[in-house]
């Protein structure tokens, strides 16, 4: 129990760390008491930034949502900036998972599971697409946020080349210009939802879906 309590405090970063790849950082015994105080931490970060943002949110806030004092939380992470690197690493680590695991099906059902993860699922709400933002905002100057959501776009555009290549008659006779421009959308859309209240998750998910089809040489699936 006492090497459980004292890992985060030893894995702690800086904003100067730069890991090689995204890894999550919660240890496969989940059950364990610090494991669970890091999560309640995780969740208070969480919550903070979707009712007030990243920029406004204070350490304090974080510990009184995670019913600890700040001393108490500071035990597990050098500050907010760490608590927010180790939770997009962790976060980041989960979203790539559940994507690759859907290049097991053909180029139609891939698309229809990847429009409705991004535009769909529980992840897509108008708040967590805020919560992602704010992140990708705070990584413009953290070097562990950049590196960490660098190796995610990487991946990301690695998934959709292989969708690409496995696409009959793709318009694209170069998968990675496809992949690149279906990564734009996908990103570019999710913003525009949160920013623009002409367009909602429902418009964002056809115009997905339908674009990556005839991007694929599906179009009798577009028009569906």
């Amino acid at each position: 129990m006492k090497s459980s309590e004292s890992s985060p405090k030893s894995r702690a970063g800086s904003s100067h760390r730069k890991p090689s790849r995204a890894k999550s950082t919660v240890s496969p015994r989940g059950d364990t008491r610090g494991e669970r105080r890091r999560r309640k931490i995780f969740k208070s970060l969480h919550d903070c930034i979707i009712r007030k943002g990243y920029v406004k949110t204070t350490l304090a806030d974080i510990a009184e949502g995670a019913d600890m004092t700040a001393s108490h939380l500071l035990y597990y992470f050098k500050g907010k900036e760490d608590i927010l690197e180790q939770y997009f690493q962790n976060v980041s680590v989960r979203f790539l998972e559940r994507i690759e695991t859907f290049g097991g099906h053909d180029t139609e059902e891939q698309i229809d599971l990847l429009a409705d993860f991004w535009f769909k699922g529980e992840t897509s709400t108008r708040q967590e697409i805020g919560f992602m933002l704010e992140c990708f905002g705070a990584a413009v100057n953290d070097d562990v946020l950049k590196v960490t959501k660098a190796d995610f776009d990487a991946r990301c555009k690695a998934y959709l080349v292989d969708l690409f290549d496995g696409a009959g008659e793709s318009l694209f006779t170069n998968s990675r210009d496809a992949a690149e421009l279906a990564y734009s959308m996908m990103i570019g859309l999710r913003s525009a939802v949160y920013f623009d209240d002409d367009i909602t998750l429902e418009h964002a998910h056809r115009l997905f879906r339908q674009a990556l089809f005839r991007m694929s040489g599906l179009s009798r699936q577009a028009a569906a």
